[in-house]
């Protein structure tokens, strides 16, 4: 079926689907790593590029394909490739953009091992990163070196909910001839297309919202362009970050009910953070749907909805931050995100702990700061817990 002019929810159920010669509802898990040829032309033809079809599953398969297809059509991008992990995602994406004597700006409170993998990788190969606030266009203006490759953003930001103006920083990339990033891992296709906003590369650990029931890990990279997807996919092969067939039927199960599962979080997110905004041993709260955020305005142009994401500073600091993590009970202590289950954590101790105090601090990641994950639990049991939970602290 051609889903290009299709509604969001027929392209997450059709988009990509294959069809299979024994009419299976679903795309079929091809658990194969090498596929036979009809003859020698066949495969000859398979490894010059002049036919199309599937050789060794590190290369591609179908399974892998159909998932592959069906996030680069939510994304409206030229191509998906599909990762053994977030992190393949970005280090596949690191590896073809970047070389040594190159430049990277960044968003100082991104994922952990975003930056991690930046400052204490790639760094010995002569890579250099600066990591600033993106939410203040001046910030990255003032970074750009002549060297600089990848503008690489995360909006809204792990874990202190920042927001930063995608169209905006397509334009300040475009005048320097930079290549625009975007990790779309919070808000997933359904609440944001940063493509369509002006970005060459967008990707997504699909551990979260796009798979949603936390039981597999894997990643995607969708592309503007033939150019930069030939760029980034012969890259990932050679590294074999690679995704599994069991992984890609999962995550295509996964992703056929997005917008069923962020509708209702995002909607007890709204009221989760609406009490926490008024309670007495909270110093402040951050979720986009907020007048309070800083970004509120940004996030109602460009985002569709403002997700199921916050971060709050719980007065008190580390001690009461780990006290909060020890007395919920329907939470779960622990990390990743976007799944129907409500998860909290504390970066602080946890998922940043790595980077060093001062720079957590520059990014915005104070001893106090909590990160909540809304799941899709009943919105009073999940107020509640936190209730009983901060009577404790």
């Amino acid at each position: 079926m051609d889903t290009k002019n299709k509604g969001f929810n027929t392209k997450l159920i059709h988009a990509g689907n294959l069809e299979d010669p024994f009419g299976s509802a679903t795309v079929p898990i091809y658990q194969s790593s090498t596929f036979s040829f009809r003859n020698a032309q066949h495969g000859a033809n398979l490894f010059s590029g002049k036919e199309n079809g599937f050789i060794y599953t590190r290369i591609s398969n179908p399974t892998i394909k159909a998932l592959e297809d069906n996030i680069a059509e939510l994304e409206n991008g030229y191509g998906g490739i599909a990762t053994s992990s977030g992190m393949g995602a970005v280090s596949s994406i690191y590896m073809s953009l970047l070389e040594k004597g190159a430049h990277m700006i960044s968003t100082a409170s991104v994922y952990g091992p975003s930056r991690g993998l930046m400052e204490n990788h790639f760094s010995r190969f002569g890579v250099e990163a600066t990591f600033v606030d993106t939410s203040v266009l001046d910030n990255i203006r003032a970074s750009v070196q002549p060297n600089t490759k990848i503008l690489f953003i995360e909006t809204p930001s792990n874990p202190t909910i920042q927001l930063t103006d995608i169209k905006a920083c397509s334009k300040i990339a475009t005048e320097h001839g930079i290549t625009l990033v975007v990790d779309n891992t919070f808000c997933s296709p359904y609440l944001q297309n940063p493509l369509d906003l002006g970005a060459d590369v967008v990707f997504h650990s699909v551990t979260k919202f796009i798979n949603g029931h936390a039981d597999i890990v894997g990643g995607i990279i969708v592309t503007k362009t033939r150019e930069f997807y030939q760029k980034i996919r012969p890259l990932m092969v050679t590294l074999g970050n690679n995704m599994d067939p069991h992984q890609a039927f999962m995550v295509h199960r996964g992703v056929k009910t997005l917008s069923l599962r962020i509708e209702k979080a995002q909607e007890n997110a709204m009221k989760i953070a609406a009490w926490l905004e008024q309670h007495p041993k909270i110093k402040w709260i951050k979720y986009p749907g907020l007048a309070s955020h800083p970004q509120h305005e940004l996030a109602k142009k460009q985002m569709r909805g403002f997700g199921s994401m916050m971060s709050f500073e719980i007065k008190g600091g580390l001690k009461a931050g780990e006290k909060l993590m020890n007395s919920v009970k329907l939470a779960l202590l622990a990390v990743s995100l976007g799944g129907v289950e409500t998860l909290i954590q504390h970066p602080a101790s946890m998922t940043h702990s790595g980077i060093p105090g001062e720079e957590k601090l520059k990014a915005g990641i104070t001893d106090g700061l909590v990160r909540l994950s809304v799941g899709i639990e009943n919105v009073e049991d999940q107020i509640a817990d936190l209730e009983q939970a901060l009577r404790n602290v």
